[in-house]
């Protein structure tokens, strides 16, 4: 039955047709099966669900669990999966206990009292972009040249840790979200490099204690007990992997999007409200991966009608979900003017709602301002149809991003 089952299942992800489309199979899935069975990139068997309604109630249900991924027995996602004492990898209340000793770094408040250096970032960027672009006068690769350094300088500040390195954690932040792009020895290899750059930059923040993040979690570990050291370097690895991975693409994809418009960058708005509308719009329809973590069920749950066993492997299709024609007014085109609040799914929903939700939404807002304001007339200097997106990694990231501008 197990071979059968096997035989049946499609592969996750399902292939897309472009970098600008959410894969077709989706609405398909929706109208006709909202729970199927998928074979994962490890080649165990999952259950893929697709309607918005079941991936809100997967996502806050109690007995989809992500700690329950890390069992010996339970079904993967890859062949390298997260390790164990993660944010990724816990249930409340251990995940609660974890969630709480960083949340106070990304509280609208502290992003909003942030917003002013992040401003001064993307404009730094913007100034070595438009030197760069007079200098050869050819194209620019806005993801080389934006998408990617200025996420990653927020999440290196926040953190405290050195953007001079960013170039190497880049390389093994690739292999811990990889899907297929990787052989598993390489994911394993970069996966330990990383920890041990993060052990070592521990060991200093030991010694020379900063007002970055880091450093407040160290205090956290050693003088009150509150963080195991693996719980820690997991913690560390997950803050900046999920700080800045998830922002590069989103980003890209935005911009992507706003370039492919008449107007293009003329539809970011001066105003706030309406800014932050657009943001979540292009939130929802740029989706940060095709699925939310993986999670497995602890105990029998019906979800659209059909009941998975325990210990089945669960991903829900945030990216369908954001399309679903039940919750969302024409919901494949981009709608700039879109009514707010957009009740998307983009940061997932439950207890695992995106920390770093409220800092995501300031640096894309930030970017596109910025953007915007010092280069008016940028558009694509490719084809739309010639861009790409990387293929077999959890993330949804453009390979490169040509643009060009008076």
């Amino acid at each position: 039955m197990a071979q059968d089952s096997a035989a049946r299942a499609r592969p996750y992800p399902p292939p897309r047709r472009s970098a600008t489309e959410v894969p077709a199979a989706y609405a398909r899935l929706r109208a006709e099966e909202p729970v199927t069975e998928v074979t994962l990139p490890s080649g165990d068997t999952g259950h893929l669900v697709s309607r918005y309604d079941d991936v809100r109630a997967v996502l806050a249900d109690p007995r989809c669990s992500r700690a329950a991924t890390v069992l010996p027995q339970a079904p993967k996602l890859t062949a390298v999966p997260f390790d164990a004492g993660g944010l990724f990898t816990m249930d409340p209340p251990e995940h609660t206990r974890l969630r709480a000793l960083v949340s106070r770094a990304f509280t609208p408040r502290r992003v909003a009292a942030m917003r002013p250096r992040i401003a001064e970032l993307a404009g730094e960027l913007a100034d070595a972009m438009a030197a760069s672009h007079r200098a050869d006068g050819g194209p620019t690769d806005l993801n080389a040249a934006f998408a990617f350094p200025f996420p990653v300088a927020v999440i290196c500040e926040l953190l405290g840790v050195p953007y001079a390195d960013r170039e190497r954690f880049r390389t093994w932040s690739d292999a811990v979200v990889s899907l297929t792009a990787h052989p598993p020895e390489e994911m394993l290899r970069h996966k330990r490099a990383l920890l041990a750059y993060l052990g070592e930059l521990v060991a200093a923040k030991r010694r020379a204690p900063g007002a970055d993040l880091l450093s407040a979690l160290v205090t956290v570990r050693d003088e009150e007990g509150g963080l195991s050291e693996t719980e820690l370097l997991t913690m560390a690895m997950t803050l900046l992997i999920a700080g800045h991975e998830t922002t590069v693409g989103v980003l890209g994809t935005s911009v992507f999007t706003l370039l492919r418009q008449p107007d293009r960058l003329a539809l970011v708005p001066d105003d706030e409200e309406q800014l932050a509308a657009l943001v979540e719009e292009l939130l929802r329809i740029n989706p940060i991966g095709d699925g939310g973590p993986l999670r497995v069920t602890t105990a029998p749950v019906e979800v659209a009608g059909r009941v998975l066993p325990a210990n089945s492997a669960v991903i829900a299709a945030i990216c369908s979900a954001n399309r679903d024609a039940d919750r969302f007014t024409d919901p494949d085109g981009f709608d700039p003017h879109r009514p707010s609040p957009t009740p998307h799914l983009a940061f997932g929903h439950g207890p695992h709602y995106c920390l770093g939700a409220p800092l995501a939404r300031a640096e894309l807002a930030i970017a596109l301002r910025v953007l915007a304001d010092r280069f008016p007339t940028m558009r694509l200097a490719v084809p739309a149809e010639t861009v790409t997106m990387h293929t077999g990694l959890l993330v949804n990231r453009l390979t490169r991003l040509p643009v060009s501008w008076d």
